[in-house]
């Protein structure tokens, strides 16, 4: 039996992007760990992905196409096996027919982050749909307002050097929860603090990081560019604007200083709930500390201000002059050094690509109840599980159960979505298919090539849409390129090639070296090459030009606070990814069951006790959770962990059951934590039924074992203490 280690990445939604090892036996993947030669892995895997071949390997793998013969939303007892030609002569009849009737943007793909592979996520399929003139998805669910703000503030999402932040003196984790999120730039935390470097998280919940830290800063959700605004105020009181670098590098500093007139040290703090003196002492501490590193998650961006937030996080260290240094200045994250461009790809020259109208996938759940016209009367998903991320999940289940929607899923285990699907396609995992990875928390491209066999008939999801273009009888070059040409298309732009990624694996991007200052002399990726504190364009979008603070719309309403008093959040845990991993039992285990966080004092108000069964509820629907009682929040703010399906969940529901289709300031991106809800004691019964054993696999697929991977152990950087709360804020809930 021939044993070989081959090299691999990581394809979540992380910013780390871990290079991995993968040992495979006679064409199974046996075991898995962290590349210990590459810079940012450095030999460990999180807790998610150490158990990844459960995955992999696991017995409710989808292996054959499956048809819809019953009615929608039971789960799989309503579907059959079918064959591959079966299966695609009924998806391209259900496209036809769309087509036919409502025109072409009555289809409509939808698709996101379920892998991050530039090849199997962001090429053949949307190039299909652009070649047929399908509605165009905006794909805002995760960083569309981050991405606007650092656009307006940078000219790209750029920022610090990941791996310099050991250089910092001081680090500033904003809305930041690496332990959870981002758990190898951990590491280069650590080495700065023994450097010296001084550590303040800023979360509105007391997560692992936080109480790790040396100051945990605690603002009302949603508040954050009252804060980032009372603190630039305080750096040019104290006289520690870089006016010199200010006048050489940006434009717009008399424009925002003149703003920070109104923004006293007092006036933040009262709105962000903080004792003033809080927010004076770290004003106080950056005003002091060069290089000073601010790493911004992505958490605090769902908020109704979330664009004006980030830009006015991103404006600190440029009054600063952080950027001056190593270790100094800004980052949310690392996409805009990446050069490739995959709009090319989507629509290569010579391919027919109709103009079409744009749909907010954030918007997924009034789209299929309404909200446009034509319709969307097909809807092919891929790479992501709706049902169980997109907000407003009550509407959106109903949209999804309409009798003449027809809906293809792509998938590699039954989810919450395919129980609502017409026709289900057996899809690939990372070890088995070509795929391309760059990242969005460090400077390093992978190349993933092929390891194992796929399991009985899955595909790739290249050569199921080259297969569903086929099938519509479309006959293109387009859809005969491979999945290497699609890599090297993505690579044209780029300083690494595919025949280096082919031979190293993994290569460093040129333009930005280890340890160095990128924007120390400015050279911001903007018309001028200046970082704009100031930012016209806005103006013209109906968008203030000065980063300013909007109040999050349901946590500031006096009324809705009355009838729903308690804020709740939503963040990332440790052992799920986005929806990934929620039906495998090891992860589900390790995860625990639904819970709903409260302050000691809001569960008192309430009669509650820590593991009593609670309805969490507003007018957008419920969920059922069992309460836990910690300090990890404030009074008046509760969490609960996202990521659960609907049918491995108490009542079927989850936290997306309350969540609002409301877009942020910026980018049309969603608003999962602007949210209010109360809370109420249900019977404890309730939360004891639970789904039965075949809700948690596919068709034919039986989990009542655990799969036998050998990966129980995890590595040393991965066995943090603290809290018994690991609340993150930093990843995607797409």
């Amino acid at each position: 039996m021939a044993t070989v280690t081959l090299p691999g990445a990581c394809p979540l939604d992380c910013p780390d992007t871990c290079v991995w090892q993968l040992t495979v036996s006679d064409g199974r993947a046996v075991a898995l760990r962290g590349d210990r030669d590459h810079p940012f892995t450095r030999g460990a895997l999180c807790g998610k992905v150490n158990r990844y071949l459960d995955a992999v390997n696991g017995p409710d793998r989808l292996t054959t196409c499956w048809i819809r013969t019953g009615p929608k939303g039971v789960g799989p007892v309503a579907y059959r096996p079918a064959s591959w030609a079966e299966a695609l002569d009924r998806v391209a009849d259900g496209l036809r027919a769309s087509i036919e009737r409502d025109g072409p943007e009555s289809v409509l793909p939808y698709y996101f982050a379920g892998t991050m592979g530039l090849v199997q996520g962001w090429t053949m399929g949307p190039r299909l749909f652009a070649y047929l003139g399908a509605s165009r998805l905006d794909t805002t669910i995760c960083t569309a307002a981050a991405n606007a703000a650092t656009r307006s503030v940078y000219g790209r999402p750029v920022g610090f050097e990941p791996e310099s932040i050991v250089d910092a003196r001081l680090i500033v984790l904003w809305g930041a929860n690496p332990l959870a999120t981002n758990l190898h730039l951990w590491p280069f935390v650590q080495q700065a603090r023994e450097r010296g470097a001084y550590l303040v998280t800023i979360d509105p919940l007391r997560t692992e990081t936080a109480a790790r830290s040396d100051e945990h800063v605690a603002p009302l959700p949603g508040t954050d560019a009252a804060l980032a605004l009372g603190l630039i105020r305080h750096v040019r009181d104290a006289g520690a604007a870089d006016e010199p670098w200010l006048a050489a590098h940006t434009v717009g500093w008399p424009e925002l200083s003149a703003r920070l007139d109104e923004w006293p040290v007092e006036r933040a703090a009262a709105e962000c709930g903080l004792p003033t003196q809080t927010v004076r002492r770290l004003g106080e501490r950056i005003a002091a500390t060069r290089p000073t590193a601010v790493r911004v998650g992505l958490g605090l961006q769902r908020h109704a201000g979330a664009g004006q937030a980030i830009r006015a996080i991103c404006a600190l260290p440029l009054v600063t002059g952080d950027f001056r240094y190593a270790g100094g200045g800004a980052l949310v994250t690392t996409s805009g050094h990446h050069p490739v461009d995959n709009g090319p790809v989507i629509r290569p020259a010579g391919m027919p690509a109709p103009p079409a109208r744009s749909v907010n996938m954030s918007r997924l759940a009034a789209v299929l109840t309404g909200e446009v016209d034509p319709p969307v009367t097909s809807l092919v998903v891929f790479n992501a599980n709706p049902a169980a991320t997109a907000p407003d999940q009550t509407r959106l289940l109903a949209g999804l159960r309409r009798t003449d929607l027809f809906t293809v899923v792509l998938e590699q285990r039954w989810t919450d979505t395919c129980d609502h699907a017409d026709v289900v396609l057996p899809a690939t995992m990372q070890p088995e298919h070509l795929d391309l990875q760059t990242s969005y928390g460090h400077h390093y491209t992978t190349l993933n090539l092929p390891a194992t066999r796929a399991p009985g008939e899955a595909l790739p999801n290249t050569e199921i849409f080259r297969r569903i273009a086929a099938a519509l009888g479309i006959d293109h070059p387009a859809f005969r390129d491979s999945d290497e040409d699609l890599a090297r298309q993505l690579l044209s732009g780029s300083p690494i090639g595919f025949e280096e990624l082919r031979a190293r694996t993994y290569a460093r991007l040129t333009g930005v070296p280890v340890g160095s200052a990128p924007f120390a002399d400015g050279g911001f990726p903007t018309p001028d090459g200046r970082a704009r504190l100031h930012d016209p364009a806005l103006a013209r979008l109906g968008v203030d030009a000065l980063p300013g603070y909007t109040p999050p719309v349901e946590a500031a309403d006096p009324a809705l606070a009355r009838r729903f008093p308690l804020v709740l959040l939503a963040p990332a845990g440790r052992y799920l990814m986005n929806s990934t991993f929620a039906s495998l039992p090891w992860h589900a285990r390790r995860a625990g069951p639904p819970r709903v966080h409260l302050h000691p004092a809001d569960a008192v108000a309430r009669g509650l006790a820590d593991g009593d069964a609670v309805r969490v509820h507003n007018d957008r629907g419920a969920f059922l959770a069992a309460v836990a009682v910690d300090e990890a929040t404030r009074p008046g703010v509760a969490f609960t962990y996202k990521a659960y399906w609907a049918r491995l969940s108490p009542g079927r529901s989850t936290v997306n059951a309350v969540t609002a289709v409301r877009d942020a300031d910026l980018g049309g991106a969603p608003t999962f934590h602007d949210c209010r809800v109360e809370v109420a004691p249900v019977p404890a019964e309730l939360l004891a039924t639970e789904p039965t054993a075949d809700l948690a696999t596919g068709p034919t697929a039986d989990l009542a074992t655990e799969p036998t991977a050998d990966l129980a152990t995890e590595p040393t950087v991965d066995r943090v203490t603290g809290p018994a709360v690991d609340a993150g804020t930093g990843a995607h809930p797409g």
